[in-house]
């Protein structure tokens, strides 16, 4: 009796094959093959940025050319910037940001440059041998009303249809979030820094 009994791998084996009926038919629901997708990456975790040039390396490894365009930053020297450098002209990387906004401690000069870097972007935008752009901390410049929150996010939403954005940020606006095809809030667990770590060259930079 115990014989006709399925065993745990038969049992897993038609577990699975329920599974991928499932997942099978979900994709197949899917009608758009392809499209310029708005990503944001918001939350008070740290891997916003980290998680968006991931998927600026992957859009390189497909051949795409990437732009890079940091608001907030620009201070210290980092180990992405020195790793997309070896990739040439498939990368354009500009560090538009003077530091942290504790650090400046001046709105006017905050305001300027976001929207130097602003400016870039729309540049970009409309340079069709773009296929993706990281802006880097963009939530926080509109965080702070450095740039008119309606115009960037009616151009963002106005972009081409084949250009992936991906924006980084704690604080991500609703309107921003409203507008994104896919939003990752990533969360605060545990950061060494509260155990008294300092910044590390390979880690934070």
């Amino acid at each position: 009796m115990d014989q006709a009994r399925p065993t745990e791998a038969e049992r897993h084996a038609s577990k699975m094959q329920k599974r991928k009926a499932v997942q099978d038919a979900e994709v197949a629901a899917k009608t758009v093959s392809e499209k310029g997708l708005l990503i944001i990456h918001t939350g008070p975790g740290k891997g916003k940025s980290t998680a968006a040039f991931g998927l600026a390396l992957r859009a390189l490894g497909r051949g795409m050319r990437v732009g890079v365009v940091q608001f907030i930053k620009g201070v210290w020297e980092t180990g992405e910037a020195f790793a997309f450098e070896r990739f040439g002209a498939q990368v354009t990387w500009r560090s538009m940001g003077e530091g942290f906004t504790w650090e400046t401690q001046d709105r006017a000069r905050d305001i300027a440059a976001a929207s130097a870097a602003w400016s870039v972007v729309k540049e970009m935008m409309a340079d069709e041998s773009y296929g993706m752009l990281v802006l880097d901390e963009l939530n926080i410049a509109l965080r702070y009303d450095y740039l008119p929150l309606d115009e960037v996010v009616e151009a963002l939403k106005n972009r081409r249809s084949n250009l992936h954005i991906v924006v980084t940020g704690r604080n991500a606006k609703p309107e921003m979030i409203e507008a994104a095809d896919l939003v990752s809030e990533i969360g605060a667990v545990k950061h060494h820094f509260g155990a008294g770590v300092k910044a590390q060259s390979g880690i934070e930079f």
